[in-house]
């Protein structure tokens, strides 16, 4: 056999690369793949075409903001056919740079494809903003997850949009930042239907914090964890007890997929004080407690946290210690000592009124004492004997 010369070598090389894409189909710029990493190096990802074939990423296109690889290989990835170089099977997952060009980007709002853009400087009712050697624009109100009260924060940036409109070979295009914030909720959403449960306990982080209550992050989408849900106690000062970026252990109270709502609650994991009420609190025993409420027929008197028993304000005017008939004289934050007067678990009541402290009934129980020893007679201590 006679040894190939270097013309034959490349031409056979030639006829390889032909035949290795000739089972793969025709790729058109801009068309949608959905594919498997295969392997990673240190500046490409490696994707499964069909057979022995593979694709190429730039690996830095799957960078986070802290320098993480996001992949692994066995990930699935949508990407986009860019073009077919020595050989190579070139993809994206957004367009930017030398990549866009007209072609490519009249495909890409085609198939909805991301493009990378600069936002260069704001202009009347938006931002300008340059993708390779195209300008487009994005308004106001499709820029950013939300409406900022700060529109010149984007400036300078380099973020992903949506081509929303093309037109003129490229000389008039509309963006949108916005829509691929949307697009990534949707696509956790419904990763989140697949797992999330009514009565399930989750770990979140709480992304802001309201008057009415918490907003949890539970990866793609915020849950309510309404100021009453927070505690068995009553939370006057929800920032005295969260604050943003804190974990938190919640239950799933209620999930509604349709709007959109989930709500949580901490207290439902804390045990019920109710079920031992009874036990706890029999009608005639004596405890010190602290004035939480005010009300018009009474006072609300914390027992423990998640136990508040009423001291209605007919036994408060009966007590001459606490002031005559129609008159409250108790103060809110005032510590009393209570007398239980019933106790209604099922219903998350306790009657109680005005009583002397155990101190005072040792007391009074000593001075008993001493005045049985004493062959004087005492008014006083005849007066507490008929009590």
């Amino acid at each position: 056999m006679k040894p190939l010369n270097s013309d034959s070598k490349a031409n056979d090389l030639e006829k390889m690369y032909e035949q290795s894409f000739a089972g793969m189909g025709h790729f058109k710029p801009g068309q949608a793949v959905k594919t498997e990493v295969v392997s990673i190096s240190q500046d490409c990802v490696f994707l499964q075409l069909n057979g022995k074939s593979e694709g190429i990423l730039d690996r830095d296109e799957l960078i986070d903001k802290e320098g993480k690889l996001t992949v692994k290989v066995g990930d699935t990835l949508r990407v986009f056919f860019l073009n077919a170089e020595n050989g190579e099977m070139h993809f994206t997952t957004k367009i930017s740079g030398n990549a866009a060009g007209p072609e490519m980007l009249e495909q890409a709002y085609l198939e909805k494809i991301p493009v990378e853009g600069l936002v260069e400087k704001e202009i009347k009712g938006g931002y300008e903003i340059r993708i390779g050697e195209f300008r487009a624009f994005c308004p106001y109100s499709k820029m950013g997850e939300r409406r900022s009260d700060n529109p010149a924060e984007y400036i300078g940036k380099h973020l992903s949009f949506k081509i929303q409109e093309y037109k003129d070979n490229g000389r008039s295009i509309l963006v949108s930042n916005r829509v691929i914030y949307e697009e990534a909720r949707a696509e956790a959403l419904e990763e989140l239907k697949k797992t999330l449960h009514e009565g399930m306990v989750i770990t979140g982080s709480i992304a802001s914090i309201q008057s009415f209550g918490a907003f949890v992050d539970l990866g793609g989408i915020q849950a309510l964890l309404p100021i009453s849900e927070i505690s068995l106690t009553r939370v006057e000062d929800i920032r005295a007890v969260l604050s943003v970026g804190q974990e938190i252990q919640a239950s799933i109270l209620q999930i509604d997929w349709k709007n959109e709502r989930i709500s949580l609650s901490m207290k439902s994991l804390l045990a019920d004080p109710w079920e031992t009420a009874k036990e706890k609190y029999p009608e005639g025993s004596k405890h010190t407690g602290k004035v939480v409420r005010l009300a018009d027929f009474g006072a609300f008197v914390s027992l423990e946290p998640g136990i508040d028993g009423l001291m209605h304000s007919s036994e408060i005017s009966k007590a001459s210690r606490y002031g005559t008939r129609g008159e409250t004289t108790v103060k809110l934050g005032q510590t009393v000592s209570v007398e239980i007067l019933g106790v209604d678990p099922s219903n998350k009541r306790i009657s109680l009124k005005p009583a002397s402290t155990v101190e005072e009934d040792e007391t009074a129980a000593k001075y008993l004492d001493a005045s049985d020893d004493s062959t004087t007679y005492n008014p006083f201590a005849a007066l507490l004997k008929k009590k």
